[in-house]
């Protein structure tokens, strides 16, 4: 289903709900912008500054989805919610609409961007338009199922009672420093085991053995688009490069990461940490920030340091930046589940899900839509499972390298 370019729906009390192309010469994407800075839950995927770069690999099909006091071509439009989606009657090989929150390979937490001020208009708002203007049924995509957004749908659900199914329930590592005093926070990587901390010791001895490393952190502008190209070329020369999913094998993503490190290089939103020695990078991490958030998006390593885990490394110098910086409070690892490198320093664990929501009016069909997405997950968890085996296979086999338990 493709909804037309232009359309839009009153609320009843008044707000405006529009679905629009992404489009970076919109004119509201400056209230986009501005909405961006003041949200109930911080969405670095969704503010424009990554939306838009993301929109040249990913976004064929996007509509964004706005919730404001005018229609978004109106000079002066304040908006309420932002929420980019996709549209499909594929999902489960038969005719039922599906709105679903935009996701991709750079883009795994999906809360709409939802006024602080008047969250639960903002979401009625939004969900009342979708349904006038798609169908029946939403889902969200990568929403956290504790915490305020949580709160608020759930709320929202009981008070219209609907129901709600979640799906790919996972967890990942994140660092939550929002009610730790200096000395809680100069005390969080305590957890680390005296075992942990000499082996850390013994990798940095083992790399400064071959040539002093020093540790950097880019920030500056005019530094960053050296740095992100390194980045680029350091992750291409590894195992990614080997099975062609690094960036640099997709020249549409690796000109969306350049753009990404320009635009929140620009707000002083951007870091880029490496180990280096002799000119060559070991390892790097690429983080950008929102607000008080920190977001770890990629990292790699020089292969042939593995065996000195250069990543843990550097991953764990970041930790130690981010818990002295008193401007950050929670730290979001972008990981997979059960993925041991953040799990290793960081304590706290976000719990994600895709939730199937119907909206108001109620959806006929929601028990059968809700039953089909449980299948469809089973059998692609079970995939998942195949692959993962034939990966480890693959790594123990003596012609292939694959990446170190530190990556």
């Amino acid at each position: 289903m493709r909804p037309e370019s232009r359309r839009s729906v009153v609320t009843p009390d008044g707000l405006v709900v529009a679905l629009r192309p992404l489009a970076a010469n919109a004119p509201w994407i400056g209230a986009w912008r501005a909405l961006s800075q003041r949200p109930l839950i911080d969405n670095l995927f969704y503010d424009p500054d990554f939306a838009l770069p993301a929109a040249g690999p990913f976004g064929a099909g996007v509509q964004v989805t706005l919730v404001g006091d005018r229609a978004p071509e109106e000079p002066g439009l304040k908006l309420l919610a932002v929420w980019p989606v996709r549209f499909t009657r594929l999902r489960w090989g038969l005719p039922l609409v599906l709105t679903m929150g935009w996701m991709h390979d750079f883009g795994i937490f999906g809360v709409p961007l939802l006024d602080a001020a008047e969250p639960a208009r903002a979401l009625d708002g939004l969900f009342f338009g979708l349904r006038r203007l798609v169908g029946r049924r939403l889902m969200l995509t990568h929403v956290p199922t504790e915490g305020r957004f949580a709160k608020l749908l759930a709320e929202w659900l009981d008070h219209n009672r609907l129901r709600h199914a979640r799906f790919w329930a996972h967890e990942r590592a994140f660092i939550d420093l929002s009610d730790r005093e200096a000395p809680a926070r100069a005390a969080y990587l305590g957890h680390i085991s005296s075992r942990k901390r000499r082996k850390l010791r013994q990798a940095w001895d083992r790399l400064e053995a071959e040539g002093a490393v020093t540790a950097e952190t880019i920030r500056a502008p005019a530094d960053l688009p050296a740095a992100i190209d390194d980045y680029i070329a350091l992750e291409a020369a590894g195992w990614k490069g080997r099975r062609g999913t690094a960036i640099a094998d997709d020249p549409a993503q690796a000109a969306m990461m350049r753009d990404l490190v320009a635009a929140f290089g620009r707000r002083g939103a951007v870091r880029i940490d490496r180990l280096r020695r002799d000119g060559r990078t070991l390892a790097a991490v690429v983080s950008f920030v929102t607000r008080g958030q920190l977001w770890s998006l990629k990292i790699s390593y020089d292969a042939a340091a593995a065996r000195n885990s250069p990543g843990a490394l550097a991953f764990h110098r970041l930790t130690q930046d981010i818990v002295a910086d008193p401007a950050l409070t929670t730290a979001d690892s972008c990981a997979p589940p059960n993925y041991t490198l953040p799990e290793t320093f960081w304590t706290e664990r976000l719990a994600l899900a895709h939730i199937l929501v119907e909206t108001k009016g109620g959806d006929p069909l929601f028990f059968l839509a809700a039953q089909l997405e449980r299948a469809r997950a089973a059998a692609n968890l079970r995939l998942k499972a195949w692959r993962d085996r034939l990966r480890t296979w693959r790594r123990s086999a003596p012609s292939e390298t694959g990446p170190s338990a530190d990556t």
